[in-house]
């Protein structure tokens, strides 16, 4: 049995605040290593096929990248659930992000802006080795769109 602290809230809830400020920012995908599980990583999305480990993370995150701008991710829900396991502490994440973007697909005379609240469950556990919240599954389970918007 590990002897890893529990996970807190706000130190799981500043993961979701980091992992959404770096998406905003469009920064290095190596800048997300140390906040997932990167050998065992699954992310699912509702548009998508879904990506396992870094690799598909980094695959999943330069389509994203090059798709997307002007983004816009504000956290609107964030419930932590703490969940015991043999390994470590583990916790699920219920997330809700309201999200803005514009897009632009060639040979389209404009752009379109996607607004939408996305639903979203993560789990959680705490790194052996940096002793910080990392995700190891990132759920979007659906986009409720705003009036107006365009989808995906």
């Amino acid at each position: 049995m590990s002897n890893l602290a529990p996970l807190t809230e706000s130190e799981v809830r500043k993961l979701a605040i980091d992992w959404y400020q770096k998406i905003t920012d469009k920064v290095p995908a190596d800048e997300y290593r140390p906040l997932l599980d990167q050998k065992n990583l699954k992310m699912e999305f509702p548009d998508g096929p879904p990506a396992f480990g870094f690799d598909g993370f980094k695959s999943w995150y330069k389509g994203a990248t090059e798709t997307f701008f002007d983004q816009v991710h504000t956290l609107k829900e964030f419930k932590l659930k703490p969940l015991d396991d043999r390994e470590g502490k583990q916790a699920e994440v219920k997330v809700i992000v309201h999200w803005e973007a514009s897009l632009w697909q060639p040979p389209a005379p404009k752009s379109r802006r996607v607004v939408l609240d996305a639903y979203q469950t993560w789990l959680v556990k705490r790194s052996l080795t940096s002793q910080k919240p990392i995700i190891m599954t990132y759920i979007v389970e659906r986009f409720d769109y705003a009036k107006g918007s365009d989808e995906l």
